[in-house]
């Protein structure tokens, strides 16, 4: 039996990186805040789960700054497992606690290239669990994810639900990550369900989405739709490089725990700053919910060959980076955006505006 915890989500301040060294900066400050988050959220229940929000070790300036994408694999991104991953662990020890975590990361095959990397410590400090953003990035994201070398990712491993979501199973339930605009997607939330996974990492948003609510309303569906956690940590200030003096709030804070019903356990509106949120997470009345509840546990009413005709056309080009380096910010627009609006034009799923 899975005692109930409280799930801690950082919401840090945070540097851009220019060099890979940089990024100790932002450990060192994640360490303070640890501190505090989990001494003070441990008064109520343990804290068994820490969640780092995207983009708090290096920040985004890869693609802030439109940089080339060979240049910052090599100078700015991380391996997993290494130094940094190390760094994390130590804590993981430390608070006896799973900690989630994302990165900008190479892969081992793939030379001047860097993916998007949600990754799992265990309490032992190990990783147990690497997800690979799968796709759809944000437009201006310089990252490589699976489905842009699609046919290569499947012959090295799979066409299966553990290929694109992994989820692993502890001693705290199972868990799986959902990154940022993946969470755009029902389907992503989705998939990591039907892969068994209970507690999700959702994490980060930008402003004005987030004061939009968006973030809030995409969190708060998934949870529902699937009957899991999501536990969504937003950043807080960001300095676009380590010297700077003024922090900006580009997320506008809005972070949450949210419950299998959808329902916000844990709220921090604040961002303009370094805090934390922290909720309560009682994965055995989750299983209890799933398995007694008629109505309002939608998984086992999927309806699957319906919903398979949904997607027997293809929209989104796969391998668009077998091949090439991902494009900068002008040529993705003119490339691909352009090119799928007038796909869902000339298919007659959208039709077009008057003027």
């Amino acid at each position: 039996m899975i005692k109930p915890y409280t799930a801690v989500g950082l919401i840090p301040t945070v540097r851009g990186i220019r060099k890979r060294k940089d990024i100790k900066l932002n450990l060192e400050h994640l360490s303070h805040l640890v501190k505090a988050a989990a001494w003070l959220s441990s008064l109520d229940l343990p804290v068994r789960l820490i969640a780092f929000p995207e983009g708090a070790l290096q920040g985004f300036n890869d693609e802030v700054l439109d940089l080339d994408h060979a240049t910052f694999a090599r100078e700015g991104a991380i391996d997993i497992p290494g130094e940094e991953t190390e760094f994390l662990g130590r804590i993981a020890r430390e608070y006896d606690a799973f900690v989630i975590a994302q990165a900008k990361a190479r892969h081992p095959d793939w030379k001047d290239r860097f993916f998007n990397v949600g990754f799992i410590l265990s309490p032992r400090g190990k990783v147990i669990l690497k997800h690979y953003k799968v796709s759809p990035l944000f437009p201006v994201e310089h990252s490589v994810c699976p489905h842009d070398v699609y046919d290569w990712w499947i012959e090295k491993y799979g066409r299966t639900l553990q290929a694109f979501w992994p989820v692993v199973d502890t001693e705290i339930g199972r868990l799986g990550i959902m990154m940022a605009n993946e969470g755009s997607y029902p389907e992503n939330a989705r998939a990591l369900a039907l892969n068994g996974a209970e507690v999700v990492y959702r994490a980060s948003y930008p402003h004005p989405a987030t004061g939009n609510e968006f973030f809030e309303i995409q969190s708060r569906a998934r949870a529902l739709d699937n009957n899991l956690y999501i536990v969504a940590p937003n950043m807080g200030t960001y300095y676009l490089f380590p010297e700077e003096t003024t922090p900006i709030d580009t997320f506008g804070g809005r972070s949450f725990v949210i419950n299998y019903r959808g329902q916000i356990v844990g709220r921090q509106d604040y961002g303009a700053g370094s805090t934390y949120v922290g909720g309560p997470i009682d994965v055995e009345a989750l299983r209890d919910h799933r398995a007694r509840a008629q109505w309002d546990n939608y998984m086992k009413d999927l309806r699957t060959e319906l919903y398979q005709i949904v997607y027997e056309q293809p929209i989104y080009p796969k391998n668009l980076y077998l091949k090439r380096a991902p494009m900068k910010h002008a040529e993705y627009r003119e490339k691909v955006i352009k090119r799928q609006v007038k796909l869902m034009h000339d298919r007659g799923i959208w039709k077009k505006p008057a003027r």
